[in-house]
């Protein structure tokens, strides 16, 4: 029984790292590839690829930081309650 909560826990853990991973993949190559289309347009003064680039990824990193903070979190409770049981 131990064996099978371990590899669903492990399963999880490489399922929402995939998943995160291809965001960050996207964002980051999608935000250089249409910059020079982006930056005919313009945000608060700055052109839009630009502000993208220094400030829309890294917000975009920092929630799938949260992102995965919160989900391993819950994920290890689950697993250490089940392990008590």
């Amino acid at each position: 029984m131990s064996e099978r909560r371990d590899r669903a826990y492990w399963s999880k853990t490489r399922w929402i790292t995939s998943v995160l991973l291809s965001i960050w993949f996207a964002a980051t190559l999608l935000t250089c590839l249409f910059a020079p289309e982006l930056n005919g347009y313009s945000f608060m003064g700055f052109p839009v690829g630009f502000y993208l680039a220094a400030q829309g990824t890294l917000i975009v990193y920092l929630l799938l930081v949260g992102i995965y903070a919160w989900y391993m979190n819950r994920l290890d409770k689950r697993q250490l309650d089940s392990e008590d049981d």
